[in-house]
Formats: structure tokens, C-alpha cells, sequence
């Protein structure tokens, strides 16, 4: 059992709206009494918050697993997430959703797992599992399931498909919530879509869109992750909708967690000029009403989850306690790093550079799919080939790269197509990290670096890559082929290391390994790749 301790302070209460000077005691992990020893904020005093809640983000993305994880996030004042295995679920099913439960319940951190609704995520890819109805009425069941996580086939929602329906009936009959995922959906068919019982969208990237969802009843959560940055577009919207709103992260690389979480949009919302009241609400509370978590709110007989900051400015964090242990201080995490061991599926052999040839098919135009920087939507665009010795080879000038994606689970021909907006001029990387399948997905200047780069991520059984023409990296990720199993720390600087290699073949994306693996999102419009080819997110049809 813990001992009694008092914690004192300028107690930024979000439930009365003010800020006093206060005296906490924590009585074996539980908050006993909050005392008012001044009605005013007392100068040298840290301010005491509640802790932050990640509304939306998949741990996979982070490419460490959980209890890492968890020693990333706490120095920033981050004590619960709401969390989507959906990824490592596309590729080992259930074991890789109770691997995730299972890891983070080894730490001081509250995880809140989501059942994955769309395993596989569409017909048109090929996943290393499936979760139908049953599978997950059976995920549901379980205490440690909160909630039915995104579902991403709205059309499916939209034209009642049967599966689709039982899943959401599932969720219904537990009274637990459904995360939704529909990028662009406006006016009637979101108003349907939400009536399903879609109850959140982190997919909003215009103030218009999320407004028609709002107005609907739906709650709109703020993304800034490593590629998709939607704070810009919506962060006006919270000083009227803060009630409604959250912030989540949704993906975010090892790098940028390190540097900062969900402290970071606090800090940039009040610099906005949004009332600090709003924002905790956002931040804090709101996450753990909707999904009913079991997360302390800095009341009498909460649970005693709260951090200490600097200021109400820029949120640098101080302390963190969850259920009364320090876990974090100073910038450090107190939590301890957990030995696993990986799970896995990967059934893949060594490509050569003759496997990616694109043969020209005489047309004086291909599709391109042009890459946005910080968005998860791609265009469409028609462009001239650059034709060579009868193939069609990436054109560096025009910044117009081929771009490949090899069916990690079984023999199968390799997809091709090009893209925009890489910029290398040189060179290749490669990533086992491809939602939503997470087959391999390559982005290179030649068939040779290319093949190079892809075969590293092959011999390590997953992994990004990249190839220079002097110099070849890999950061090996044996779970899933998602996440490695060292320190997060020291994956965050391999991760660095590699990214700025990345950016040395003449890159100006902001993440360019996180772009590359939202190119095979094909629930995400408008243009994407597959293993079975390249794919249009607005017919949902190959091209």
C-alpha cells in the first residue's frame, strides 16, 4: 500500500472554473481531501492539473511497444490513452490485440483498448488476419475493451452491410462507445453515418467538415501526429465547442513523442487565446467521460492521476502521478522497461531489382499519386512517364518516384506505381509500417536502391529502411514487423537518425517514413496502393 502524502499547489479546478492555492492528500493512491489554503494562485507554487488523456492514437505507430510507450508520454504529463490495436491486429488478429493489453497492464499507465472494427480493413488489400462479428462481441465482453474502435468502412455503415451492423449492435448492447473514421463525409450522409452511432471523428481536416459533424451530435477530436496535423484547421472551433471536442495524436513516431504529447497542443491552444478551463476540458476531462475511463479527475475520491506544471503557458511538466506513484519527473520517467518476447507474421523473400520493373504500356499519361505533407489524403494526378529501354523508371527532375508494395504474408506479384512530392533524388526507403495491412511499401530514385531497401526490412522480418549511395540503415522492428522491443529512447534516436537519412536523399517531407505508410491507406482518399494494385479512394475501385 502506498503512504499518505500531501502534494501542494495552485489548483487549476476545472470543475468551479478557478484557480486557488491547494493542499492534496493522497492516501493509497486515491485522493483523500483537497484542501483551500488560499482563494488565489500563490507566486513559486507549481500548478496542479489533471493528467492528460491521448484521446486516439495507435501505439503501434510509435514503433515501440506499450510499456515503452508509457515511459515516453508520462514526462509529458500524459497518464491515459485511448488506444486503437488495430494495427497490430491486421496482422496477428486477436493474440496481437491481447499482446498489447497484456504489456501495457505491466506498467504504471492507463491504457484503454479499443476492440479493431475493420480487420482486414478493406477487400482490397491483403491483412495477416480478420475479426469478424464474432470475434468481436467476444472483445467486447472483456472489462479490458472500452470501446469499439474507428470504424473506417463507412460505406459499409451507409448501406447497412450486415457485418458492419452486428459489430456496432455489439458495441450498443455492452453501452460501449464507437469511434468513427470518415475523412470528407459532410451534410446527409454524415448525419446517417453519426445516427448508426458513430459517436467521434479524428478525421476532420476543415473547420467546415468538422462543424457539419458537431452539429450532429458527433464529437470532434483535434489530431496533430507525426503526418496528419489538423490543429491548425480546428483549434478555432474549441473556444465555442469545447464541451465536444478533444485532442488526440492518432500516429505518432518515436521521435515526436519524445519531444512532447498532448502538453504540446495545450500550450499552442493557449497561445491561441482559448480560455485554459477549455482547454483542460479537452485535454483532460472529456476523453474520460465519453469513454467512461477509469482515470482520476482531481476530485475527492478520484483516483490520483494528476501532474504539476510550470505554468498555464507552455504546460513543461513537472511531476506525474498515476494512482499516486510518481511515475515521471523532471523530464525522466520513473517507469522500468519490460522484457517481451515478439510476435509475428512475416512469409516474405528477397526481391530483385528486375521484380520492380514498370513496363510502358504506350500512354501518353499515368496516374501519380501526389503525397500532401502533414495530411493522410493524397491527389490524383495525370502526368507524362519517363520512359527508358521500353520501362517506365522514376523521373528524379520531376520529383516523380516509383513507389512498390510487396505482399509480406505470401507469394504475390509486386504492386507499382509513382508518386509525388518525395523529392529524392537518390537512394530508397522502405517500411513493414503500411496501414493498414502493413504489407512492405518502398519509395525509391532506381530499381536497385530500391530492391536494396526492401530487402534489409525482409531480413530483419520488419523494419524501416533506407539506402544512400553510400550508406544503408534499418531499424529492425520485430513485433509485427511494428514495433521493437528495445528502449524507446534509444529507438527514438535510431529513429532520428534514420528520418534524417531519409531527408538527405533530398526530402523536404516533414516525416517521411510516416507519409510512406499512409500511401497504402485505401480508406483514405483519393489515390492509393495496395498490394493488389493502385487504388481509387473515391470509387473505392482499382485503377
Amino acid at each position: 500500500m502506498l503512504n499518505s502524502f500531501v502534494v501542494k499547489g495552485n489548483l487549476a479546478d476545472v470543475w468551479s472554473k478557478t484557480i486557488y492555492t491547494a493542499a492534496i492528500t493522497i492516501h493509497n493512491g486515491m485522493i483523500e481531501q483537497i484542501t483551500s489554503i488560499h482563494s488565489t494562485p500563490t507566486d513559486g507554487l507549481p500548478f496542479i492539473i489533471p493528467g492528460f488523456t491521448d484521446s486516439h492514437v495507435h501505439i503501434e505507430s510509435s514503433m515501440i511497444i506499450p510499456s515503452e510507450f508509457a515511459r515516453l508520454a508520462t514526462p509529458h504529463g500524459t497518464v491515459a490513452t485511448v488506444s486503437d490495436p488495430h494495427e497490430i491486429a491486421n496482422v496477428c488478429g486477436i493474440e496481437g490485440v491481447r499482446f498489447m493489453i497484456e504489456n501495457g497492464k505491466k506498467v504504471p499507465f492507463k491504457f484503454n483498448f479499443g476492440a479493431p472494427s475493420c480487420v482486414p480493413a478493406t477487400i482490397f488489400e491483403t491483412a495477416g488476419a480478420a475479426l469478424n462479428s464474432q470475434d468481436i462481441e467476444a472483445l467486447l465482453q472483456s472489462p479490458d475493451i472500452k470501446y469499439l474502435s474507428e470504424m473506417m468502412n463507412f460505406p459499409g455503415v451507409l448501406f447497412k452491410d450486415e457485418e458492419v451492423m452486428r459489430k456496432i449492435a455489439a458495441a450498443k448492447a455492452v453501452n460501449k462507445p464507437v469511434d468513427g473514421h470518415a475523412p470528407g463525409l459532410r451534410g446527409e450522409q454524415a448525419k446517417q453515418y453519426i445516427e448508426a452511432g458513430m459517436s467521434t471523428d479524428h478525421e476532420c481536416f476543415t473547420s467546415e467538415e468538422a462543424l457539419d459533424k458537431l452539429q450532429y451530435g458527433m464529437k470532434i477530436l483535434i489530431r496533430e501526429g507525426s503526418a496528419a496535423k489538423n490543429f491548425e484547421a480546428l483549434i478555432p472551433l474549441l473556444q465555442e465547442h469545447y464541451a465536444n471536442m478533444m485532442f488526440c495524436s492518432d500516429d505518432k513516431h518515436p521521435d515526436s513523442l519524445e519531444a512532447g504529447h498532448i502538453n504540446q497542443l495545450c500550450a499552442r491552444a493557449i497561445a491561441k487565446g482559448v480560455d485554459i478551463f477549455k482547454v483542460l476540458q479537452a485535454a483532460c476531462i472529456n476523453p474520460v467521460l465519453h469513454y467512461k475511463l477509469d482515470v482520476g479527475l482531481l476530485r475527492t475520491g478520484d483516483a490520483a492521476d494528476f501532474i504539476l506544471v510550470n505554468n498555464l503557458q507552455d504546460f513543461k511538466v513537472l511531476n506525474t502521478y498515476i494512482n499516486g506513484q510518481l511515475v515521471a519527473s523532471d523530464g525522466s520517467s520513473h517507469i522500468v522497461s519490460v522484457a517481451e518476447m515478439p510476435i509475428n507474421q512475416f512469409t516474405c523473400e528477397p526481391v530483385l531489382a528486375k521484380d520492380l520493373i514498370v513496363a510502358y504500356n504506350g500512354k501518353s499519361q499515368i496516374p501519380v499519386i501526389e503525397a500532401l505533407d502533414g495530411q493522410l489524403i493524397t491527389n490524383k494526378l495525370l502526368l507524362p512517364p519517363l520512359v527508358e529501354n521500353g520501362a517506365i523508371i522514376s523521373n528524379t527532375k520531376a520529383d516523380v518516384l516509383k513507389v512498390v508494395v510487396i505482399n509480406r504474408y505470401h507469394a504475390a506479384p509486386v504492386a507499382k506505381a509513382f508518386i509525388k512530392n518525395f523529392g529524392f533524388r537518390h537512394g530508397a526507403i522502405a517500411s513493414t509500417v503500411a496501414h493498414d495491412s502493413h504489407n512492405i511499401i518502398a519509395v525509391g530514385a532506381d530499381d536497385e536502391s530500391l530492391a536494396k531497401a526492401i530487402n534489409l526490412v525482409i531480413a530483419a522480418a520488419g523494419g524501416v529502411s533506407c539506402v544512400s549511395k553510400h550508406n544503408e540503415q534499418v531499424l529492425p522492428l520485430p513485433v509485427a514487423g511494428l514495433m521493437s522491443l528495445e528502449d524507446g529512447y534509444k529507438v527514438a534516436a535510431a529513429y532520428t537518425a534514420i528520418d534524417g537519412m531519409a531527408k538527405s536523399l533530398g526530402s523536404t517531407l516533414s516525416a517521411p517514413f510516416m507519409t510512406l505508410s499512409f500511401m497504402a491507406l485505401l480508406v483514405i482518399p483519393h489515390l492509393k496502393l495496395s498490394d493488389k494494385g493502385l487504388f481509387d479512394g473515391d470509387s473505392f475501385s482499382f485503377v
